[in-house]
């Protein structure tokens, strides 16, 4: 049998209803036999959360709302920084409550996070539904540039605990956490062929996070040129009936998710049809770049579980200045 993982696994919620309550229970379940300290930093109403206490009690080894003290203007962030607090282990796996660890991948990220301070997995779908699959066209094209963001994150807790934990305000907060470890010195490592499965979102949740994830971008002022660029040029092609240009785009955008498909093993995780939407996957971008920079003109940030966040992410170089 194996032994225990020594680690504490985090995992920020905050549900309106219970409706993910009992698949979410029967994966606290098997966590819980790996033999992690579980921490779950709870922010929902307080019907909601005695009903989740109630459902996890025997699986979880903290189970508390966010500490008042690590209120931000992002929630998520809050629950990290309470949980973390609270841990007793080194080895933090950081997990949004959709991110789903078997033992071999959360073995894999533990022993990674031995030899170095932060460590990047990647996500894939599982189901897939039309718009996981629309989704997933984005993590294509990501990985073959460089790595795509996930929603769970290795992170050693000396590092965490020596910078200070990371900016609360800003809505790209994992991007964030990967810059902060880089800018207090500290090793990042993203292995493409670390995969670990992510349950879709409702496709009601995926139309409601389009724009906000296009203002994660802000962050990434190259790849924000390019998205604003898309649509313009799209029009000018058309304006000059050089359909031609569109096409030869488009054939390159899914040549370029293949090639991010392909990478590292991915296209077990990955079907050709993600390839494919690559093209509609960039009109949505374009399209919601625009949507994202009149939120930014309008109303100085992107609406945000209620709040207001001007910031994506801070540079590295900001962060440097602010740690010196």
């Amino acid at each position: 049998m194996a032994s225990p993982l020594d680690c504490s696994y985090l995992i920020p919620v905050r549900w309106q209803d219970g409706g993910q309550r009992s698949e979410m229970t029967e994966y606290l379940a098997e966590l819980a036999a790996l033999g992690p300290e579980i921490i779950v930093i709870d922010g929902s109403p307080a019907t909601v959360l005695a009903a989740n206490a109630d459902a996890w009690r025997a699986h979880v080894t903290v189970h508390v709302p966010p500490a008042p003290a690590e209120a931000c203007l992002n929630g998520k962030v809050a629950g990290v920084r309470t949980a973390a607090a609270l841990a007793t282990r080194e080895r933090l796996v950081i997990a949004d409550d959709d991110v789903r660890y078997d033992g071999n991948s959360l073995r894999r990220l533990l022993d990674l996070l031995d030899e170095f301070d932060l460590v990047w997995p990647q996500n894939y779908f599982d189901p897939l539904p039309w718009h996981a699959r629309w989704d997933s066209a984005r993590t294509l094209l990501n990985r073959c540039f460089g790595a795509d963001f996930p929603g769970t994150l290795g992170v050693r807790r000396s590092r965490f605990v020596a910078m200070g934990g990371y900016d609360g305000d800003v809505l790209f907060e994992n991007l964030e956490l990967i810059r902060t470890v880089r800018a207090h010195g500290g090793r990042v490592h993203s292995p493409l062929d670390l995969y670990v499965r992510r349950l879709p979102p409702s496709s009601a949740h995926f139309r409601g996070q389009r724009v906000r994830q296009a203002y994660d971008d802000f962050a990434l002022p190259a790849r924000m040129a390019l998205e604003l660029a898309l649509i313009p040029a799209l029009a000018l092609a058309a304006r000059r009936h050089r359909f031609d240009l569109a096409v030869l785009a488009a054939a390159a955008s899914v040549l370029a998710a293949e090639r991010g498909r392909r990478r590292a093993g991915g296209a077990r995780f990955f079907p050709p049809s993600a390839s494919l939407l690559a093209p509609v996957w960039l009109a949505e971008r374009g399209t919601c770049a625009w949507l994202a920079a009149l939120q930014r003109w309008r109303k100085g940030g992107v609406r945000y579980a209620g709040s207001t966040i001007p910031t994506a992410a801070h540079s590295v170089a900001a962060l440097r200045r602010r740690r010196r």
